[in-house]
């Protein structure tokens, strides 16, 4: 379990693609008010794949570290494959059960690419 915990402290102290993208078509931010992490989702979509990811925001170890995580998972997927994605993707991507009480930091970032995919997805069709 500490080499999990250390991945996800290493993503918290240098996140993976953070900052915001300048070809994003799909974005999205959400808060957590329970323990303030903020995020906002910044996804670049062409032809029902995710060509790039970034995020920025603010917030615990486990918030920003599994929002790190998750730009580099899902870089290369489908939509479709995004959209499936719950709290056992989650979970398995950062190798630790975060327990109910960090769930919600845990899958913010998910949650806020999803809602990222929908709202690009009523501008496409």
């Amino acid at each position: 379990m500490d080499i999990y915990a250390e991945e996800i402290i290493s993503h918290y102290e240098h996140p993976h693609n953070r900052g915001k993208l300048a070809t994003a078509n799909a974005e999205f931010h959400d808060y957590n008010p329970v323990c303030g992490d903020d995020i906002t989702m910044f996804l670049d979509v062409k032809d029902g794949i995710i060509k790039d990811a970034k995020f920025d925001g603010a917030g615990c170890a486990i918030s920003i570290g599994a929002a790190s995580m998750l730009t580099d998972l899902i870089k290369g997927k489908s939509v479709k494959d995004v959209e499936k994605m719950g709290v056992h993707t989650v979970v398995d991507m950062l190798g630790i059960d975060p327990g109910p009480a960090r769930l919600k930091c845990a899958t913010l970032s998910l949650k806020a690419a999803q809602k990222a995919l929908v709202s690009y997805s009523r501008t496409v069709t």
